[in-house]
């Protein structure tokens, strides 16, 4: 029988993910309807439904509720096939994959740095998340419940790298991001030729949501990246594409520069994650924990502690299954994007031990 039922998607304006979603949906005009996640929604839908605390969640016409930016797209794309956002090369595929990966785990860095301590985007985002949690509340309750709900994400500066010692370095790097964006749309108006992948979403959450968004930070994209802004309007604004995916041998000449930026800050991190993981035993229940004690890492010349996160590892194991996956033919294509970005032997680099999510929490693979 059918049903007048949508998707709805909860989640929040200043969500990183909830962003990239949203975007994927708009651009495939999927109906849905967006549910903002107040507190009644985290504890009446949210908690019971996934049984964690993160948003965005979908919750589907047929009324199953999936969590992770990752598997929603993954769902929808099962479901919704055109306009596909895949390549048609698997060697594309894996490289919007990369991308998929670097912008969810990595760019949380310049994210949340500028969020939380340049003053006038933290004022914004305290304001946005009482208002958002409590909107019948009167501002000052909104203000102060905004502190309380901020806390955790500004206290986890320090669990992600972010520091007095390596503050210089993130912003060094988010601008040379930038710098090598900007010069990749000036000949390509996605980052695989004519219309999104799936990297362009992923690159979207922290691009729009917290760097473009806020209001320092926008100012500041606004200034050294007009392109991108121009890029992050596209997105937003779900223009449509004018042309399909392009080779990735064409791609080759501004793209592998931001590969390499990947591979160089956030492969070694990926290294010590998988290192980490060998000794590690399961706790009584199962699950792993979200962290793993911490790690030294560097980013330029900065060297920093960071808390090892096995859930980087496990959206790496993606990375690793699709590049073991291809054919003879696409596995030269790769290899030679790969190779020219000085990444190659991170996905070459066997994995010991598998992760598997079951009921949206980690444990090691049977």
């Amino acid at each position: 029988m059918k049903t007048n039922a949508r998707h709805k998607l909860l989640g929040a304006p200043v969500s990183y993910y909830t962003a990239k979603v949203r975007a994927y949906l708009q651009y495939k005009q999927i109906p849905y309807d967006e549910v903002l996640a107040t507190r009644e929604v985290y504890r009446d839908v949210i908690v019971p439904r996934t049984g964690v605390r993160f948003i965005p969640v979908l919750i589907t016409d047929d009324d199953i509720a999936i969590q992770d930016s990752s598997a929603i797209l993954d769902h929808l794309e099962r479901r919704y096939p055109e306009p596909c956002i895949e390549p048609a090369s698997r060697a594309a595929q894996l490289v919007a994959f990369l991308f998929e990966t670097y912008a969810d785990e990595w760019l949380v860095l310049p994210a949340m740095h500028y969020r939380w301590n340049v003053a006038e985007n933290r004022a914004f985002a305290i304001e946005e998340f009482g208002r958002l949690s409590v909107p019948t509340a009167s501002p000052d309750e909104q203000r102060a419940i905004g502190e309380k709900l901020a806390g955790p994400f500004a206290g986890a500066l320090p669990w992600l790298g972010v520091s007095s010692a390596t503050v210089p370095a993130i912003e060094a790097s988010y601008r040379e991001l930038l710098a090598d964006f900007s010069a990749h749309l000036a000949a390509h108006p996605y980052l695989l030729g004519g219309r999104p992948s799936r990297g362009d979403f992923a690159l979207f959450g922290p691009l729009y949501a917290h760097l473009y968004r806020d209001p320092a930070s926008g100012r500041l994209m606004e200034e050294l990246a007009p392109r991108v802004v121009d890029w992050v309007v596209r997105m937003r604004d779900r223009r449509p594409a004018a042309a399909d995916h392009a080779p990735i041998e064409a791609l080759g000449p501004t793209l592998t520069p931001l590969l390499s930026r990947m591979f160089r800050e956030f492969g070694p991190v990926v290294l010590g994650t998988l290192e980490r993981l060998r000794a590690v035993e399961l706790p009584p229940d199962g699950v792993l924990p979200r962290a793993l004690g911490t790690q030294t890492f560097q980013l330029g010349t900065a060297m920093g502690e960071r808390a090892v996160y096995p859930f980087n590892a496990w959206r790496w194991q993606w990375a690793y299954d699709l590049y073991h996956a291809l054919d003879e033919e696409e596995r030269v294509r790769a290899d030679r994007l790969l190779e020219a970005a000085e990444g190659l032997a991170w996905l070459q680099t066997p994995l010991e031990r598998r992760l598997a999510r079951v009921d949206n929490r980690l444990t090691f693979a049977s």
